[in-house]
């Protein structure tokens, strides 16, 4: 059984972040927060169709295509940084930390939509909101999780943080699979959530610092399937890499 999740309307986003450390919001919620119409984000839903293999994927699987960039945002202003790898310490992923990870990155046909440009200087602007206003250091990463092996795995790492301040977990869509169950916890606490994202461009927020969260691996109902995602990562003075 799927279960729903929560819907935090945008006007209390701050709030719900700054009191539980999470919030997700419906694609209505979402658009109303980008303040886009959904049509202008459909328009980028092909170019999940177009992402290169994961060729770094420790357990030997296939089952993980995506795209990587990078950008920092300041204010109103969203600028892409030359191509750089992706990096994480072992503490924060114990399958794939200390490794620099060179990924295909994201398409001109994404990165020059004025709705790309939008949403991030709008979720920065919801990480200002609760940390200060300053330049947010953006990592963003396209991931399709297909059924190629039996099963996927959108999170192989298990619980975690990504090391960063806050995540956006945007859900594209799914197709001919079951589970893909999220799952958030506290870091340092008991309590912990557990709902099945299906709206398309619905987001789930976190505060990195005070969460953990996971996928549950996904199988197909019949042929293929797969799970497409959105990712984008927000964190101060600068990009994770190696000291």
């Amino acid at each position: 059984m799927s279960l729903s999740p929560p819907i935090t309307p945008p006007s209390e986003l701050t709030s719900a972040l700054r009191e539980r450390g999470y919030a997700v919001l419906s694609r209505e919620g979402f658009c109303q927060l980008v303040g886009t119409e959904a049509a202008a984000l459909e328009a980028l839903r092909p170019t999940w169709d177009d992402l290169a293999p994961d060729t770094y994927l420790r357990d030997g699987g296939r089952y993980r295509s995506r795209r990587h960039s990078c950008f920092i945002v300041e204010g109103e202003q969203v600028r892409q940084v030359p191509h750089r790898a992706h990096w994480q310490p072992i503490e924060y992923n114990a399958l794939h930390g200390g490794l620099e990870r060179w990924f295909e990155p994201v398409m001109p046909t994404v990165t020059e939509q004025p709705v790309w440009t939008r949403m991030l200087q709008t979720l920065a602007a919801s990480c200002s909101a609760l940390k200060g206003a300053q330049p947010w250091y953006v990592e963003a990463h396209q991931f399709r999780i297909d059924t190629t092996d039996g099963i996927g795995r959108p999170t192989p790492e298990g619980a975690h943080r990504d090391g960063v301040d806050f995540v956006a977990v945007v859900f594209i869509g799914r197709t001919g699979i079951k589970g893909g169950e999220t799952r958030v916890f506290e870091a340092n606490g008991p309590h912990g959530i557990r709902f099945t994202l299906s709206e398309p461009w619905s987001a789930l927020l976190l505060d990195d610092e005070r969460v953990i969260h996971e996928s549950t691996p996904i199988q197909p109902l019949a042929d293929r399937g797969h799970r497409d995602t959105l990712v984008l990562t927000f964190r101060a003075n600068g990009f994770q890499g190696p000291k």
